[in-house]
């Protein structure tokens, strides 16, 4: 039996442990929109994007593999494939596009209405749930946030936010609520590592085919590629995928997932911040306000899913095993 001072020693680095955890799921998936930024300026969207999950995913499935994840079935192969056409394809793929002409901070604010869209598809979706009155009234606060950014008129260091960026921002974000959706019903492996190996793996052929519909193998210059957009890619393979990912499995085991997925109301402050620091991108009441009524929604949905889960009921929640742009 452990002496008290050693229980205390163990307590001690297991919250240790704990805060370097959220620390890492805080910030470094929030430097991913202005990593996403710097890549997308001299490597072609689809491909940086495709390219940088092939690998990761690769290390992933190597990684689980290697602690005893069995292979997975037919049947995981191909809801994987559908989960990772609708995450990564259709929402990380359209924020890659988007940060062209978005800055990167306004880019996070707009992926942060994802709860939102979960809510609304989940309720018009076949035998879909009605949401009970807070997670009504927080997904017309989100919205109205959401409208406030991106209606004609919200300022960027250009002087307006593109409307074909700002579309392109939701269309991702709806397309992610709805892999999100579909992932909590289709067959999955019982390894997160290998569940989210094979969305990253079919996710990045998907992003890649698209890529080449693009005309994008042709315009990548290896040549061409500057230092910061290098880095900004080998940030998200390394940091962003990995260390990021892993920290974000030892939170859902280690503490509550309402408390793991707190990093739904930091990353896009974080965002936002290194935008304005590092970048140049300017910060406005607008944005400062449309920040707000965002988070003020959100919160109010994921904290009406942790009491709907905790009484029994399946509350909105994101997908478990790959978040917005890890």
């Amino acid at each position: 039996m452990p002496s008290p001072d050693s229980a205390h020693s163990i307590q001690a680095r297991s919250r240790q442990k704990l805060w370097l955890a959220f620390a890492a799921v805080f910030l470094i998936w929030g430097s991913t929109y202005l990593a996403i930024r710097y890549a997308v300026q001299t490597i072609p969207p689809y491909f940086m994007v495709g390219t940088r999950f092939l690998v990761s995913g690769v290390i992933l499935f190597l990684w689980a593999r290697w602690r005893g994840a069995p292979n997975p079935t037919q049947r995981e192969w191909r809801d994987g494939g559908i989960v990772g056409l609708l995450l990564l394809c259709g929402g990380n793929g359209a924020v890659a596009w988007a940060e062209q002409r978005v800055p990167s901070g306004i880019t996070a604010l707009l992926v942060a209405s994802v709860p939102l869209w979960i809510v609304v598809i989940d309720w018009l979706r076949p035998h879909g749930r009605k949401p009970h009155l807070t997670v009504a009234i927080g997904l017309v606060v989100g919205l109205a946030g959401v409208g406030v950014l991106a209606l004609p008129g919200a300022m960027t260091a250009n002087g307006v936010v593109e409307a074909a960026g700002a579309v392109m921002l939701l269309f991702g974000s709806i397309s992610w609520a709805a892999g999100s959706i579909y992932s909590r019903h289709g067959a999955r492996p019982q390894s997160a590592e290998m569940a989210t190996a094979l969305q990253m793996i079919l996710g990045s052929v998907a992003l890649l085919l698209v890529a080449g519909v693009a005309g994008e193998f042709a315009q990548f210059r290896p040549s061409a590629v500057s230092l910061p957009s290098f880095l900004g890619w080998a940030y998200l393979v390394t940091f962003g995928g990995l260390v990021g990912f892993t920290a974000y499995i030892y939170l859902l085991g280690a503490t509550t997932p309402a408390k793991a997925t707190t990093y739904a109301y930091v990353n896009p402050v974080v965002a936002v911040f290194l935008g304005w620091a590092i970048a140049g991108e300017p910060i406005v009441p607008r944005t400062i306000l449309a920040a707000t009524i965002i988070l003020i929604g959100v919160a109010m949905i994921t904290i009406a899913g942790g009491r709907d889960s905790a009484s029994g009921r399946e509350g909105p929640r994101e997908n478990e095993s790959l978040r917005g742009n890890a």
